[in-house]
Order: structure tokens, then C-alpha cells, then sequence
């Protein structure tokens, strides 16, 4: 049966392409909701991109037909513009007739007694505006576009079992072919296990039809080693320069920055692969902000990338170079154009070609907010995404909605991209403690 799907401001606002989300049904957009749109879309940040994309597409919509009666989409929906003021009367008193939330209301009650024969549904990310919509007997719904199953996410990586002697000709010739009752992606990470003797593993990578070959990975990167299987596998993905994308999910503690940022060094600085490093992050404070930061750019940003310099810092204090003399500090590594560090603020818009580019906390980032960044990469390039989904600080995604974890998930079993997900800190017993506990 087709629904008339009624969709509130600030869905539009978190995806513009969700008009096209609802197949064959009637979408309908309250005249509230474009008054409100209006008011973002000179905002600069993202809410103010998505407000004026969103208007251009409905004006792209009203030069193809009448809004008020509807215009086919070509997802396959009708969309609409709609109007219900007059509703506002039927509402319980205590609901104020100037809210924009009301209005949105008022629309689903008009549809209601004008087209009963057909279901509504208002979708909204909006938790009391759900619940004030279910008191006046209408149907409210999240809207679940982006979203995964955090269970059902893809870990990018596996156990094999296999005779004893299939593992130690792995061990000989560095590959094997495998069947397996699960289906194996491309670039999934396999431990094979000895199903005599489960101490006895090897590690490898999918790269289709059952084919497992051994994983190379250094045993010194910038002074760093892996310290447990998932790291090796991350590892092996970040110097493998055909894997243009990687994504690492993990808890605190669990070296996905660390590692990132001592394999971009390795592939940028010492071995030339790319023309430099590139870190970013998005900027969402913890906690209540400190207000305006002074100084120029590099300045106001030396506080959300501290982390950075920390893990760079680390990374210099145990290497020297081949005349025994401590490595450059990531300064002097900048003063060379090796190594830069921006806001993803200003990377809309580019195009970075020969560049290893790691966007740290990308937790904090819608997936159309992941698909600009991932859509800068020129050629040559590759892009390391990392964070942890349980810790968000934008209060417009959540754990299932998250830029990462949708990313990790639509790039699974493509060639040219990976995904680990780490599990074991490595920062301290009380860091490791404190993510399992707190």
C-alpha cells in the first residue's frame, strides 16, 4: 500500500537526498518546512550546504510540474508540497499554534481527513516531536537512511580452518586457495588456523576465489611494531599502496592514529610513494567549547590537532636517521611541505592528488559529509579513515548513522579498500580498563 510519507526540516537538513529514500510513495513536504529551510541557507557549515542544495533541487522540481498537486521524482516517488493550517485547530490546546513542530502536525492531520485511505507517516529525527505526533494518534517514524547494524558490521577479518598441512604449505609458498562456510570479501584479513592444533595460525588476505596470500608487514615502522594480530592487519592495509581507502574502527587505545600516521610517514617521507601527508579532523569540541581561539589559521587549529603532534612526537622520539641524529619534528617536516595538517572545513572543493591523507575522528562525520572527503581523492591518492563510533560528539549522528561505520560497510569487498576493526588497547592497562568499564 503506498504511504504518504511527511518529512520534517531537519531530515532534509542531515540528508538532501533523502526525497529520494521513499520508492513509490507520496512524499510530502509542509510550506513550514521550506520557510524553515530558507533561514539555513546562508549558514556557511554544513546544515547551510544541505539547505541550499535541497531548494535547488525543489526548484529544478517546480519547473517540470505543479508542486501543490506533485511531480513525479525520478526515484520513483511523488513529492509534494503541503499545506495545512487550517489543522491547527484540531491539535490539543496545549500545543501552541505558532510552533514549527505543531504545523508539521497540523499537515499530517489534514492528509489524514483529506486522503484517508491512505496511511501517513511522519519521518523525523526529532525524539519529542515523535512522541507529541503519536499522542495525537499519527504515525512517526526516525528516518533510518545511512544507517547499519552495529551487529552486523563488517569486522575485516576472519577465521579459517584448515588441515594441517594446507597451513604449513601457506607457510611455504606464501599462499593458499581456501573454502570457506562464510563468504570471504576482497581484502578481508583471514588468520588460517591448524584445526589440529589452534596455536598453530598463519595470516593472509583474500584476494578472491579462496585465494589467501600471506601478509608482509615491517618489523619497525617509525620505532613502532605491531602488537597483536589486528594491528599487522592494519598495518599491511596501510602500506599497501593498490588499497587507495582504508577505514580502522576501534576503541581508545587501540594505536588506529598511531599507525596511521607512522605508515603515512613511512610511505610519504621515507619511501617517496606519495608527495606528502596530509591530517585532518573534523572540529566538534567535548564538552562546553572555550569560544573563539586567537591567532591565524595554523594557530586556532594547533588545539584540535594536538593529538596529532602527540602521536608525531611519540613517533620521532625513538627513530634516528642513518647518522644516528634524531629525526625532524613534524615543524620542520611542514617547513618541507611533507607533512600538513587542515580542518575538512576547507577540503570541499579540491582535488589532492599523490597525497596519503588521514582523516582522523571521522566518528563525527555524516556519510555525505564522508563521501565529499572520499570524492576529493585524486589520482595516486589514498585515504585512511579512523575513529571510534562509540565516541561521537556531533549530536546529529549517532552509532548506526555515523559517516565511518556507513562507509566501512558500503566499501565492503571492493578491491581497492579494506577494514580492520581493532579491539585490544594497547595504550595502557587503565586506558584499556577504562574503554571496557566507563
Amino acid at each position: 500500500m503506498k504511504k504518504n510519507f511527511v518529512l520534517d526540516t531537519n531530515v532534509l537538513l542531515h540528508d538532501p537526498e533523502a526525497i529520494n529514500a521513499f520508492e513509490d510513495n507520496c512524499v510530502n513536504i509542509p510550506i513550514s518546512v521550506i520557510e524553515e529551510i530558507d533561514q539555513f541557507k546562508k549558514n556557511l557549515d554544513d546544515m547551510g550546504r544541505n539547505a541550499r542544495q535541497v531548494s535547488r533541487y525543489l526548484d529544478t522540481l517546480r519547473q517540470k510540474g505543479d508542486l501543490r498537486v506533485g511531480v513525479p521524482v525520478e526515484s520513483g516517488c511523488m513529492l509534494r508540497v503541503s499545506f495545512g493550517m487550517e489543522y491547527i485547530k484540531k491539535l490539543p490546546s496545549e500545543l501552541a499554534a505558532g510552533k514549527m513542530d505543531n504545523r508539521i502536525l497540523a499537515v499530517c492531520l489534514g492528509l489524514q481527513d483529506k486522503e484517508p485511505d491512505i496511511p501517513v507517516v511522519l519521518v523525523t529525527k526529532d525524539t519529542n516531536l515523535r512522541i507529541k505526533a503519536n499522542a495525537v494518534g499519527i504515525n512517526a517514524q526516525n528516518f533510518e537512511g545511512g544507517k547499519v547494524q552495529v551487529d552486523e558490521l563488517y569486522g575485516g577479518m576472519t577465521e579459517v580452518f584448515a588441515p594441517k598441512a594446507k597451513v604449513d604449505q601457506f607457510f611455504k609458498d606464501g599462499e593458499t586457495s581456501v573454502t570457506s562456510e562464510e563468504e570471504l570479501y576482497l581484502n578481508q584479513y583471514v588468520s588460517l588456523v591448524d584445526d589440529t592444533d589452534p596455536k598453530h595460525t598463519a595470516l593472509g588476505r583474500h584476494v578472491g576465489d579462496g585465494r589467501i596470500v600471506a601478509i608482509r608487514v615491517p618489523k619497525d615502522i617509525w620505532g613502532i611494531h605491531a602488537r597483536n594480530r589486528e594491528q599487522r592487519f592494519a598495518l599491511d592495509a596501510l602500506l599497501d599502496p593498490t588499497i587507495q581507502l582504508v577505514t580502522l574502527i576501534g576503541k581508545a587505545g587501540t594505536g588506529k592514529t598511531l599507525l596511521a600516521i607512522a605508515a603515512g610517514l613511512q610511505k610519504a617521507v621515507e619511501e617517496q610513494v606519495y608527495k606528502k601527508l596530509l591530517v585532518s579532523r573534523p572540529i566538534f569540541p567535548m564538552g562546553r567549547d572555550i569560544g573563539f581561539l586567537p591567532g591565524d589559521i595554523q594557530e586556532k587549529l594547533r588545539p584540535w590537532m594536538q593529538p596529532i603532534f602527540d602521536n608525531v612526537d611519540f613517533l620521532f622520539a625513538g627513530v634516528e636517521d642513518r647518522e644516528g641524529r634524531r629525526k625532524k619534528g613534524y615543524e620542520e617536516l611542514m617547513e618541507m611541505d611533507l607533512l600538513a595538517l587542515e580542518p575538512l572545513t576547507y577540503i570541499r572543493g579540491r582535488s589532492i592528488p599523490f597525497q596519503y591523507i588521514i582523516v582522523d575522528e571521522a566518528q563525527n562525520l555524516t556519510p555525505h559529509e564522508c563521501k565529499t572527503i572520499i570524492t576529493r581523492a585524486g589520482e595516486g591518492a589514498k585515504i585512511v579513515m579512523t575513529g571510534d563510533p562509540y565516541q561521537i560528539d556531533n549530536p546529529y549522528i549517532d552509532l548506526l548513522s555515523n559517516g565511518l561505520s556507513y562507509c566501512a560497510e558500503k566499501f565492503k569487498g571492493n578491491d581497492i579498500a579494506a577494514h580492520i576493526t581493532l579491539t585490544k588497547g594497547e595504550r595502557s592497562k587503565l586506558a584499556e580498563l577504562a574503554a571496557e568499564l566507563l
